[in-house]
């Protein structure tokens, strides 16, 4: 595992294309080349890859998609899994006529994305799992099956969630009130079908990893909480192409609060080959 140290903090002011929709679901394309999609988290929008979408879409054709019930996409049903995310992803594929591509995925995100390296791995070129979870805890899994639950009864949380995701630094700030924005705009069923797929789903694809032979990057943040270092590198340490890398200082939103280091990491795995030594 290797640690990288940033102090870059996220703007996240890119003005971004026009999205489309395709079957209920909104997404964006920029640049040329090699396909990049990109697959956000649990109450965010397309939008926080913002930083990512700008670097790469000068080197690659760039899709980035609103989740189900998120900005612009219609929700998915009511009870839906991660594995039921996973096939709207594939069905998704389908629609806008991708049939390989690298695939980037923040927190939900990221389990979709490796339920798809799982799933359809002949459509997957490249899997990058950023701020994912791995067989949390206990303590962990009780108390994100309690957030869960309380979102029928209380809403959506916007307190807690910007308590985990940033620290006190005021290079955050920007990255935290954009984040403060997208939580509070978010369909709050939309949000509840997701947050409780997420809550259940750390289970769901753990297995995969060793079948899992395309190249792998798993990145966090030094200081996630939940999706922590150590189990970015039990997913490394399990995948024949996986390597972990954690950028030092940063937590959940690593990608708005550091772009530079998570885009070179990025890149690093873009411009993947060979078996890193």
């Amino acid at each position: 595992m290797q640690t990288v140290t940033s102090n870059t903090s996220g703007e996240g002011g890119t003005a971004l294309p026009r999205k489309t929709t395709v079957r209920g679901a909104a997404y964006l394309e920029a640049g040329e080349g090699e396909p990049l999609i990109l697959i956000h988290g649990v109450g965010m929008r397309l939008e926080a890859w913002a930083p990512q979408i700008e670097a790469f879409a000068k080197t690659h054709r760039v899709i980035a998609v609103d989740m189900p019930g998120h900005g612009g996409s219609e929700k998915i049903a009511a009870g839906s899994t991660v594995r039921d995310f996973v096939n709207w992803f594939g069905r998704f594929l389908d629609d806008i006529g991708i049939d390989r591509a690298n695939l980037a995925g923040h927190s939900m995100g990221a389990l979709i994305s490796g339920g798809a390296a799982a799933t359809f791995a002949n459509r997957i070129t490249r899997v990058a799992y950023l701020n994912g979870v791995y067989r949390r805890d206990p303590a962990a899994k009780a108390a994100v099956l309690a957030r869960a639950a309380a979102i029928r009864t209380t809403g959506v949380d916007t307190a807690g969630p910007l308590l985990r995701w940033f620290g006190d630094d005021p290079q955050s700030q920007r990255a935290r009130e954009l984040t403060r924005t997208w939580l509070e705009a978010v369909d709050p069923e939309g949000y509840a079908i997701a947050y409780t797929a997420f809550a259940n789903g750390d289970e769901a694809y753990a297995d995969c990893w060793p079948s899992v032979t395309c190249p792998a990057l798993f990145l966090t943040g030094s200081g996630d909480p939940n999706s922590t270092p150590e189990m970015a590198e039990q997913m490394a340490s399990l995948t024949p192409n996986g390597w972990a890398r954690v950028v030092d200082g940063h937590r959940h939103m690593v990608n708005l609060t550091a772009p530079e280091s998570v885009n070179a990491l990025m890149a690093e795995w873009l411009n993947y080959r060979e078996e890193p030594a």
